[in-house]
């Protein structure tokens, strides 16, 4: 029964306006969810997260994925990914995983764990890396999602907050509201 509950929670998501979903690698039998979403959601874009290594790329371009996303800075992973036309948002936390990450050819930087480090901290490697596509993760909210934007941020990515089993339709009315109120807050 979690299954379809989840399935119904993204189909929520993408009828307030999100065209982009993430299934980590950490999702039990993530291939397959890969394969139902894009099966589900034809005009969505549908990526694996959580890709620490080669191994875990493979399986998830296998499944479908149009995307992958990574916690850590690993060349072998952004090769791989571009080696089959896919794009890479890589994860770096420090100046050192940024300029890496540049060196590597990773088309967003994640900077993760953004909220830990804050909004300050994000700024200032805005500064030596402006060049960069740079897009916080963790820690973003309603609250903080313009700091963030003016900060520099070239986008953003929500979990908490968008990823909820939903058992009843006031409980999909209330996550396409709160969908609806980030995105208002998106620069225009």
């Amino acid at each position: 029964m979690e299954q379809i509950l989840i399935l119904k929670g993204q189909q929520a998501l993408i009828n307030a306006g999100i065209n982009a979903l993430e299934i980590t690698s950490n999702t039990p039998g993530f291939e397959q969810e890969i394969a139902k979403a894009r099966a589900a959601h034809k005009n969505a874009l549908i990526g694996a997260g959580t890709i620490i290594n080669t191994t875990l790329v493979q399986q998830a371009i296998d499944a479908g994925a149009q995307f992958i996303v990574t916690p850590n800075t690993n060349k072998s992973v952004v090769e791989l990914t571009h080696q089959h036309g896919l794009p890479v948002l890589m994860g770096a936390l420090t100046p050192t995983d940024v300029a890496n990450a540049i060196e590597y050819n990773a088309d967003i930087i994640k900077v993760f764990p953004a909220g830990s480090m804050g909004v300050g901290y994000f700024k200032a490697l805005t500064g030596p890396f402006s060049e960069a596509q740079l897009m916080p993760v963790g820690g973003i909210t309603l609250d903080n999602l313009s700091q963030w934007f003016e900060a520099g941020a070239c986008g953003a990515a929500v979990s908490g907050d968008f990823c909820k089993i939903l058992n009843t339709e006031q409980e999909r009315s209330d996550l396409s509201k709160l969908v609806k109120n980030y995105i208002s807050k998106l620069p225009k």
